[in-house]
């Protein structure tokens, strides 16, 4: 049986090789990915197709500074290469990720990477 912070392990790893489809199922089919500089996305498939376009937009590298675990939930502090920071909760319901929530600073984000900034 994996835990919570197991499963955020496996997140990352799948974050960490571009692989949208790895990541799509460690979510339940009606899970919730809510990062906070952007709308909530709602579904495992809609989560894939997010990850797609984020892989496919700019490279990105997930550098674990802690994860910490409480009971359903287990929380990621992560760092890239740049500098940039932030933080995800992630619940997660019978091995799968059914909520997660992330803060980040989107707008440093985009400035690195030349995106548009919205």
């Amino acid at each position: 049986m994996y835990r919570p912070k197991d499963i955020v392990h496996q997140w990352v790893d799948a974050f960490n090789a571009g692989d949208a489809d790895a990541i799509a199922v460690l979510y339940h089919e009606n899970a919730v990915n809510h990062q906070v500089a952007n709308e909530a996305v709602v579904g495992a498939a809609a989560i894939r197709e997010m990850f797609c376009n984020e892989f496919a937009a700019a490279p990105m590298v997930c550098i674990v500074e802690h994860i910490f675990e409480d009971g359903q939930w287990a929380i990621l502090e992560w760092r890239d290469p740049s500098g940039l920071r932030g933080c995800g909760f992630f619940q997660v319901v019978n091995e799968k990720i059914l909520f997660q929530r992330g803060y980040w600073d989107k707008l440093s984000f985009l400035k690195q990477h030349g995106l548009p900034i919205e």
